[in-house]
């Protein structure tokens, strides 16, 4: 097994070539003694020495990349990207469910059963099954398809729009002519 030391004087010259090409150079010494600090912590799980440059320059990867992670500016957000209050989303949501009733109405008798037990009564898809009288694999069938269902009527009347974690935050009734809307 080699010694940090025999590591150092090995790959110093080409590490610092590979990392200064990669990153500023005023950062390079910095970053190889992060480098070798690293090499010399994990020297001992390094199983296999045939593996040793393989595993030196994987150090280095990962360190380059660190270094440009630490890197990133924070600035923060300007106002208009921030999107609406807590309080107006709370809004369209109920707005919005009040118009869902009567879409969910429009669906076929057995989606429209298992999406009011599973989507608006908030049951188990074991418990839906239970209610209904169908296996859970039916009861998960109905479900997902009474979703499916209840999307496609959705999208014909209404712009909806989702934030990054799949909450509404507004919809639009496209031209008008959606009653529910």
């Amino acid at each position: 097994m080699s010694s940090t030391e025999d590591i150092w004087h090995e790959y110093h010259e080409r590490l610092a070539a590979f990392v200064g090409s990669r990153i500023e150079r005023d950062a390079v010494e910095d970053l190889l003694q992060d480098i070798f600090t690293k090499i010399h912590k994990r020297l001992n799980t390094l199983k296999d020495d045939s593996k040793l440059e393989s595993w030196v320059y994987q150090i280095a990867r990962n360190s380059i990349i660190d270094h440009y992670r630490t890197r990133r500016p924070t600035e923060s957000l300007p106002d208009w990207v921030e999107g609406p209050e807590r309080s107006n989303d709370d809004e369209v949501r109920k707005e919005f469910a009040s118009c869902l009733e009567p879409i969910i109405q429009r669906l076929p008798e057995k989606y429209r059963e298992a999406i009011q037990l599973s989507e608006i009564d908030r049951r188990s898809q074991q418990e839906v099954a239970d209610q209904i009288g169908i296996s859970l694999s039916g009861a998960k069938s109905r479900v997902q398809r009474g979703r499916v269902l209840l999307k496609g009527l959705l999208q014909e009347c209404c712009d909806i729009e989702f934030n990054r974690h799949n909450q509404l935050i507004s919809y639009e009734n496209k031209d008008g002519t959606c009653a529910d809307c």
